[in-house]
């Protein structure tokens, strides 16, 4: 029986939902802001299909809002422990300033990582794929 794929590894490395090992991307760096939305057509491992119909990737606006929510309120509740919110001085105004650069920085990251979710609410991890491609290969 063999282990099967840690989800949270397969997102963050921005691999196929459907068996773990294929980069969904051509290129790995997406800070390399050209090839940004360069995607395989189909998985390079598995041969499942990145974009499952037209225009399926809108919906990762909602995945991409959340993502931004979750780390706004993070870095947030990370200064008000850390350093402090008070109203005798502008710390509040350094948090804003300081989390609008780390969430422009973190867009093309935060962009693909959304990819990556979204694909994985419709294909799910299938560990029989290898039986599947072999199966289609003999008929």
């Amino acid at each position: 029986m063999s282990k099967v794929p840690n989800l949270l590894s397969t997102i963050l490395h921005q691999k196929c939902p459907r068996c773990r090992e294929g980069d969904m991307f051509k290129n790995k760096n997406p800070y390399h802001l050209r090839t940004l939305f360069g995607m395989y057509d189909n998985c390079p491992v598995c041969h499942q299909r990145m974009e499952l119909e037209p225009g399926f990737y809108y919906g990762t606006a909602y995945v991409s809002y959340s993502l931004t929510v979750a780390f706004s309120v993070s870095t947030f509740v990370a200064w008000w422990v850390l350093i402090g919110l008070s109203t005798e001085d502008n710390r509040i105004f350094w948090w804003l300033g300081i989390n609008g650069v780390l969430l422009v920085l973190l867009q093309p990251f935060f962009m693909r990582i959304s990819r990556t979710i979204w694909l994985s609410f419709f294909v799910k991890y299938d560990k029989h794929w290898r039986e599947e491609i072999s199966h289609h290969a003999k008929a």
